[in-house]
């Protein structure tokens, strides 16, 4: 297991913005699909966004389309997730992960990863 680890969480008012990072010390990420989950209490993950290997294609779920942007930053092994007009609604944890898979689409099934980080949570709250 190739340990991923999220940061960039943390309380924001509706309406704010946060910038989410996922990184791995072991692990070439650009090589790689990584796809941002997040789980709000009391209910199931849910894929959020993610990028194919070498950054060629992207996914949003409909709920944050417009709002969030991944992007990979190469140089730092790092993937981002760019979150603005931030929403009650958007409170989670949120979790990066991969499947160390070389593939030019990316998906947001739960299934279609097999390494994961331990979360970071974000609040949007007045």
């Amino acid at each position: 297991q190739v340990p991923l680890v999220e940061s960039g969480g943390g309380l924001v008012q509706p309406g704010g913005s946060l910038r989410l990072s996922c990184t791995a010390s072991r692990l070439t990420l650009d090589y790689y699909p990584v796809a941002w989950f997040r789980q709000a209490p009391g209910k199931e993950r849910e894929g959020v966004s993610c990028v194919s290997s070498s950054g060629i294609s992207t996914n949003y779920d409909d709920s944050v389309k417009g709002r969030f942007t991944i992007s990979r930053d190469v140089a730092k092994n790092t993937v981002l997730l760019q979150m603005n007009s931030l929403k009650p609604e958007d409170t989670a944890v949120y979790y990066c992960a991969t499947n160390r898979r070389y593939n030019t689409t990316c998906s947001l099934h739960l299934d279609d990863y097999e390494q994961w980080g331990q979360g970071t949570q974000v609040t949007v709250t007045s």
